[in-house]
């Protein structure tokens, strides 16, 4: 199975689009939320849901993997928007969803007021020793600040890994982290991974939008006998360093 791609541009994306954009305000309107007020992350779950519709016809949550199962496809713990998980607890409990696109007004109040302070200067670690880097990246989950230096003492010689991002090519398209090296979706997941020839033994850091594709594909690839496999909490959408798009 080879990577499954979707123009962006064409006009049944566009159309569906429309549609999922339609739908997502009818959820927020009845059920009295509110989308989230960073708009990155309200167009990159439209995006991900319009892209499921297509190419399996159920708007599946896309922040989750999608199996088959006897021979139909099937979203892990039945995310399907909105879903159960998000209407029953996530939101009353969280104040937002799992992807972060509906949110209780207190939650997106308080996000606005976040987003109005004065940015926060990261300090993220440099001038690592080789003993720190080698600590870091046999780590099963890894954060921003964490993912930063890593790619940065990578470029220096000081460690060796190999980032993948698997989200599927229409977000890649959208924007991916700078030194990720592979693409492999999880719609294709198997026989692209397969493919790739990594070895068992190799540092392996995944990556998806909000981290819970990539932790399950790290749980599946534990279980298949990979030890240095890792994963970036929390996904690109909270990864503050260099992106290509």
């Amino acid at each position: 199975m080879s990577i499954i791609k979707i123009d962006m541009n064409s006009p049944e994306f566009i159309e569906r689009m429309e549609k999922t954009v339609k739908f997502t305000d009818k959820v927020i309107n009845q059920f009295g939320w509110e989308y989230n007020p960073q708009a990155e992350v309200n167009e990159g779950v439209q995006m991900g849901l319009a892209r499921n519709k297509i190419m399996y016809n159920k708007l599946f949550c896309p922040c989750f993997m999608v199996e088959e199962v006897d021979g139909k496809p099937q979203s892990v713990d039945n995310r399907t928007c909105p879903c159960t998980p998000a209407i029953e607890k996530e939101i009353p409990e969280l104040g937002a969803c799992h992807c972060g696109i509906f949110c209780t007004p207190e939650f997106a109040a308080a996000k606005r007021t976040e987003l109005g302070m004065e940015e926060v200067v990261h300090t993220h670690s440099r001038g690592l020793t080789k003993e720190e880097c080698e600590a870091l990246v046999n780590q099963h989950e890894v954060d921003n600040d964490e993912m930063i230096a890593l790619l940065e003492a990578r470029e220096l010689g000081m460690v060796k890994f190999t980032l993948v991002d698997v989200r599927e090519d229409m977000e890649w398209q959208m924007g991916h982290i700078q030194g990720a090296d592979k693409l492999i979706p999880t719609s294709s997941f198997f026989q692209t991974w397969d493919e790739a020839k990594f070895t068992k033994e190799e540092n392996i850091i995944v990556y998806c939008h909000v981290g819970s594709r990539s932790a399950h594909v790290a749980r599946i690839l534990t279980d298949q006998g990979y030890t240095k496999i890792g994963n970036l909490t929390h996904g690109i959408v909270s990864y503050s360093g260099e992106k290509v798009r």
